[in-house]
């Protein structure tokens, strides 16, 4: 199940006004990217992960909309709660597509293309939304299906898609054979040009192609997979509840920073919506990973992992703080991002990181002063949580976050597709 045009779908469900206008979701400026948009402006060649330099080229009168992650967020656990009520064994894929196995709930509902249409008919009475359904035996083959259940995209306007495609166990290979190679997993431009060596632009070309000689030119074990996804073999299983190894937070900038006491504001601001993020989901992290995008789009990473895990922001933001210091930011800075991972379960036994080593040596060796303050800090780290759960976000945080503006914290996917200017 793949939703259409999801984040643009919510804005124009939003704002009526957006309907049969060419939407683009993302950042507006120099350095912003295409997240989603609407059919109207996908008849332009506009598509999502694109530069926005280049989507406005593609079509000038194109609107601009900064993109709402909160509201997608909201509007996903409404439709996996849609999902879920055919059967528990979904996958999710990001926000707005799933794996559904439904091969245990075929007495109860009947067969899958039935099934199918019952979960449109679903998402869109209880939504407003539209999504497409494909149905096969493998999940490359109903994701592939899926696509073509879409509507398409024309300068005469969008033409309704089937909305549900099945793919019969006779049929795979009749429709798997003719798509371009590019409509495989893990066949991206690399992989495809090394292919196009070999003479092969279809699905049914690679097919052909001896195992051991995909293995020599594009390696093994990516070889072996390609072979057995153009023959139409996928033993993947639908995996339901795939636990989450990572919470991060980036930023692209509208302007490269060369200060380290502009970076550290920022880094002090995604820590702190990291570390709430940790405390809804009940989880803490042994490592944390800082990354840097140069102004000449070299990136590097950072990483350190410690003994105990932590979710507060105040020590996330000095482990992130120190890991950044190590960094020379003199060529300037274009995007900033930290990310925790090595994640487990909050069972409220692990003990909060202590920064002062001078500290903490005093309070192993009977010394009280470290301790009591760190001890203070726990206090007011739960103090602070409990009045963000009742009040918002926004109600209290970091003095180093206010500005004329107030207090300004961030939300989970703000800024996620770079600036607006």
């Amino acid at each position: 199940m793949d939703m259409d045009a999801f984040f643009a779908a919510v804005e124009v469900l939003d704002d009526p006004t957006l309907a049969g206008r060419p939407v683009i979701v993302g950042g507006a400026g120099s350095r912003g990217v295409v997240a989603s948009c609407t059919y109207e402006a996908r008849a332009f060649g506009v598509r999502s992960a694109m530069s926005s330099l280049e989507a406005r080229r593609r079509c000038p009168q194109a609107l601009f909309v900064s993109g709402r992650y909160w509201r997608y967020v909201e509007m996903s656990e409404q439709l996996f709660r849609i999902l879920t009520s055919f059967t528990p064994d979904v996958e999710g894929v990001g926000l707005d597509e799933a794996f559904l196995d439904v091969s245990g709930a075929l007495r109860l509902l009947g067969r899958p293309v039935p099934i199918a249409h019952a979960v449109r008919a679903s998402v869109h009475e209880q939504l407003g939304l539209d999504c497409s359904v494909g149905v096969a035996r493998s999940k490359m083959l109903a994701k592939l299906a899926s696509m073509a259940a879409k509507p398409v995209a024309t300068r005469h306007g969008t033409q309704p898609g089937p909305g549900v495609v099945l793919v019969a166990p006779d049929e795979e290979r009749d429709f798997l054979h003719p798509l371009p190679i590019r409509a495989l997993w893990g066949v991206g431009p690399a992989t495809a040009r090394r292919l196009d060596s070999l003479g092969v632009a279809t699905v049914g070309d690679l097919s052909r192609v001896p195992r051991d000689t995909l293995r020599r030119v594009v390696g093994t074990s990516h070889g072996s997979q390609l072979a057995s996804l153009a023959r139409g073999e996928d033993p993947r299983t639908v995996v339901a509840r795939r636990p989450v190894k990572s919470v991060g937070h980036e930023q692209t900038f509208a302007v490269d920073y060369d200060r380290p006491a502009q970076l550290h504001e920022h880094l002090v601001r995604m820590a702190d919506a990291v570390g709430t993020r940790l405390h809804e989901s009940g989880r803490r992290g042994r490592t944390v990973t800082v990354k840097v995008r140069f102004a000449d789009r070299r990136t590097i990473t950072r990483s350190h992992t410690m003994d105990v895990a932590v979710d507060a922001p105040r020590a996330l933001a000095a482990i992130a703080g120190a890991l950044l210091d190590g960094v020379d930011v003199s060529l300037g800075v274009r995007l900033l991002g930290i990310a925790v991972s090595a994640l487990e379960d909050d069972a409220g036994a692990a003990e909060q990181l202590r920064f002062d080593e001078a500290d903490a040596a005093a309070a192993e060796s009977g010394g009280s002063p470290g301790r009591r303050r760190e001890e203070a800090w726990a206090h007011v780290g739960v103090a602070l949580q409990a009045i963000r759960d009742r009040y918002g976000q926004a109600s209290v945080g970091p003095a180093t976050l206010v500005g004329a503006q107030g207090l300004v914290v961030k939300r989970r996917g703000d800024t996620h597709w770079g600036p607006d200017r």
